[in-house]
């Protein structure tokens, strides 16, 4: 079972207070008595010096009497010693009792209070003429002075403290005595009333410490669900500080602990995406490597292998007549054209994926950019029976590479003219919009197999392979195209009709 601090510190003042409480009693109840009988001893003394002084002061020279007869305390003590005598009895708890020169004196207020002396001077001086007192123990002794007892009252069933002091050579004789047993019901009166006042203050400091503890708890559990939130890499939570003490500056700590956590968190994100970036582009670049090696090696292996056999027919001269030769020739020619132009291309695309190609951006007419590479390609384009229209006659103005959308513009038309079919149109459009021009390049033919649309733009890729080899292309420009404008941050992309498709991309007519 988890316990609050709270409850904890309510526990331990509780236990604390239990335990004082508990040592008080047990205390009392071990040396309450002893040190009252210490203190009474104590007091016993003092009334018995004031007495003697007052003793010392009188005039002892009294008028004869007859022995045994009693005379008034007033002719011993004056009103006011008498007065002083009651005084002290009273706030001491005390008896007196004076037999001097056969004066007889008392403090009692009881009549038999002479015969109560009497009996104890009795059993003091003849040990044993009465079992009315039992003496426990002597209690002090002082040489030519008092003596000190502890003794048992049959009488009155009682114990009592007493101070004797006895002069038998003038028969002078004087007993101060307290009662012990108020004494011992005073101790049990205040073990009880310390118990029942022990578990009303226990109650009380429990209510009080709750109390006091819960402003004290309020904040700490505030700062423990704040700490919580941080653990889930929530930092968007502050602690408000109200305070100078500890808890404030304890509130300032994890509010510059969060702000820290934070901005480190942020930190190692950022340099975690970084790291997997690079990663990512590692093991791209590696898969670009291993694709392009085994590109290379599958596009190379067909003209390479024809070089080869051709190359081997002429030293072998397996035609001799001129003709023959020339073809062999023109083949070999051919060839390596073809692989000269692959590595142009591939090299041109290497250059612009690998950032190694820094774009030059220029503003020029792409009309005259678009007429210039159909003029270039208008014997192609005879040779085909393609018919090419395109209709922009003013300049239209863009932001580019001019030389990189060059060879988006030749590759789009190229591709054209190699799948150009049925009515062999192609249609170039270049139409300007709110802020872009968007040049499009339409062919005539079959529409390219949806399958296949998003698969174009991949190095090396050929929708139709027997056709492509016809015309010599190895699945490369569209790919440049898309690295191109890539590098542009421009959109690209192609649509299908029902009788051909159009390519299409889009330039800044505005800086």
């Amino acid at each position: 079972m988890k316990l609050s601090w709270r409850y904890k510190v309510t526990l331990f003042m509780m236990l604390a207070v239990l335990g004082a409480i508990v040592i008080t009693w047990g205390l009392n109840r071990t040396f309450l008595e002893d040190y009252y009988l210490y203190s009474k001893i104590n007091t016993l003394h003092e009334a018995y010096v004031v007495v003697s002084k007052m003793m010392e002061e009188k005039d002892t020279a009294f008028p004869s009497v007859a022995a045994g007869t009693e005379l008034v305390a007033s002719m011993l003590f004056s009103e006011e010693d008498l007065l002083k005598l009651e005084i002290l009895s009273t706030r001491n708890n005390l008896t007196i009792y004076i037999l001097w020169d056969s004066i007889y004196c008392t403090t009692a207020n009881t009549n038999e209070s002479h015969k109560v002396f009497l009996d104890r001077l009795r059993s003091y001086l003849y040990p044993g003429s009465t079992n009315l007192y039992k003496e426990q123990r002597k209690l002090k002794t002082v040489e030519n002075e008092y003596e000190v007892f502890l003794i048992y009252d049959s009488r009155t069933q009682s114990n009592y403290i007493e101070l004797f002091f006895g002069d038998n050579e003038h028969a002078n004789y004087m007993m101060i005595r307290s009662n012990v047993e108020s004494m011992q019901e005073s101790v049990q009166i205040a073990n009880k009333f310390l118990t029942y006042a022990g578990i009303v203050v226990t109650f009380l400091i429990a209510v009080v410490v709750l109390m006091a503890t819960k402003a004290v708890v309020r904040p700490i559990r505030e700062l423990s669900l704040i700490a919580k939130r941080m653990s889930d890499l929530d930092f968007d939570v502050k602690y408000e500080v109200t305070t100078n003490d500890e808890i404030g500056e304890l509130g300032h700590s994890i509010n510059a602990l969060s702000e820290k956590l934070e901005h480190t968190i942020s930190d190692l994100k950022s340099a975690n995406n970084k790291l997997q970036t690079d990663i990512e582009q590692k093991v791209q670049i590696d898969e670009m490597r291993k694709e392009f090696l085994s590109n290379v090696t599958h596009e190379l292996k067909t003209p390479i292998a024809l070089i080869q056999g051709y190359a081997e027919g002429l030293k072998d001269n397996i035609n001799e007549d001129a003709e023959s030769r020339n073809f062999y020739c023109d083949v070999i020619m051919d060839e390596a054209i073809k692989m000269n132009k692959m590595v142009k291309k591939l090299l041109t695309l290497n250059q612009i994926e690998f950032g190694n190609y820094r774009l030059e951006m220029e503003r020029f007419d792409i009309a005259a950019l678009i007429r210039s590479v159909l003029a270039s390609s208008d014997i192609l384009m005879k040779q085909n029976g393609i018919c090419a229209l395109f209709k922009q006659e003013g300049p239209l103005e863009v932001w580019a590479d001019e030389y990189m959308i060059e060879e988006v513009v030749t590759n789009y038309l190229t591709n054209a003219v190699h799948y150009a079919d049925k009515e062999k149109i192609i249609e170039i459009k270049a139409l300007k919009q709110e802020k872009t021009v968007r040049v499009s390049v339409f062919n005539s033919g079959e529409p390219i197999p949806e399958e296949e649309i998003n698969k174009i733009w991949i190095k090396f890729y050929k929708a139709d392979k027997a056709r492509t080899r016809e015309y010599g292309g190895n699945g490369i420009g569209l790919s440049i195209v898309k690295a191109i404008m890539d590098a542009h941050n421009k959109p690209y992309g192609v649509v299908n009709y029902e009788n051909g498709a159009e390519f299409w991309f889009e330039l800044d007519a505005d800086v």
